[in-house]
């Protein structure tokens, strides 16, 4: 529980001292090249972790900005499982490839990336925490001006886990 609470406030840090995206052009559909960090938006997402008991699982993620282009996307999130079994906490951090901009109604995307987990109890366990890399499939569906429906499944520890996400994301540009 205590890196889930230091990864918080780690995100809280970066989300505080981030830096504004850059003015959108007025015209046409632009895909932004070149590297830009900085705080573009958020996500909160519920799912269910299909492993074992199928456990439920609430998390958040940050935008964290475009890595070559904007189509390439640093994404950290934060999570936690409870209910049926012992509670657990997963951060992460993937790069996600989005194979359209941000106009049409269905945004698809791919990513891979790393997650550092762990479990009620960590402190006793030996293997604790662990080191997974994560497989990401997902939709961004068009919801409103600000925000995107967010349908997504996370291949965790090397395909070992499955977990299945619904949740809202802020929509860039708007």
């Amino acid at each position: 529980m205590r890196g889930m609470i230091a990864a918080g406030a780690l995100l809280c840090s970066a989300a505080l001292h981030a830096q504004q995206p850059p003015a959108r052009p007025d015209s046409g559909t632009v895909t932004a090249t070149g590297t830009r960090i900085g705080l573009f938006g958020f996500g909160v997402r519920a799912g269910v972790d299909f492993t074992g008991g199928s456990q439920m699982v609430f998390g958040t993620t940050l935008d964290l900005g475009d890595i070559a282009t904007s189509r390439v996307r640093l994404r950290p999130s934060a999570e936690l499982g409870v209910f049926n079994g012992v509670n657990t906490y997963v951060t992460s951090a993937e790069v996600l490839y989005r194979f359209t901009d941000d106009s049409p109604p269905a945004i698809p995307y791919i990513g891979v990336g790393a997650s550092v987990a762990g479990h009620t109890g960590c402190a006793q366990d030996s293997s604790c925490p662990a080191v997974w890399v994560n497989l990401v499939f997902g939709f961004e569906l068009h919801y409103q001006t600000s925000f995107n429906w967010l349908l997504e499944y996370h291949g965790m520890d090397a395909m070992r886990r499955h977990r299945l996400y619904i949740g809202l994301t802020t929509r860039r540009g708007n």
